[in-house]
């Protein structure tokens, strides 16, 4: 059987480059970005209103804009601290030809 992970269901701006998530397995919390802020397209960042303007996408993703977001997954493997295996137990790696 696939396990699915979870979908997210809320998201907020919090100070200093963290959001609090909410996904619909009940996990919820702080995941602080400051790793991403002024890097690259998150640059647009260290203009607070633009941060504070995170919201869900229509594609499962987190966004601040249509040019930058965050995958969901991602960032509940964050909160959670989990590694894909944990969650797909029937994930295995590659194995190259060699």
């Amino acid at each position: 059987m696939l396990s699915v992970m979870a979908q997210i269901i809320e998201v907020r701006a919090l100070p200093n480059f963290r959001i609090w998530l909410r996904y619909d397995d009940g996990v919820e919390g702080e995941v602080d970005l400051t790793d991403l802020a002024g890097r690259g397209a998150f640059k647009a960042w260290n203009d607070v209103t633009f941060f504070d303007a995170v919201r869900l996408s229509g594609h499962a993703a987190i966004e601040w804009s249509s040019d930058i977001d965050i995958c969901a997954d991602a960032l509940y493997l964050r909160l959670t601290r989990k590694s894909p295996e944990e969650i797909f137990p029937n994930l295995r790696p590659a194995v190259a030809d060699s």
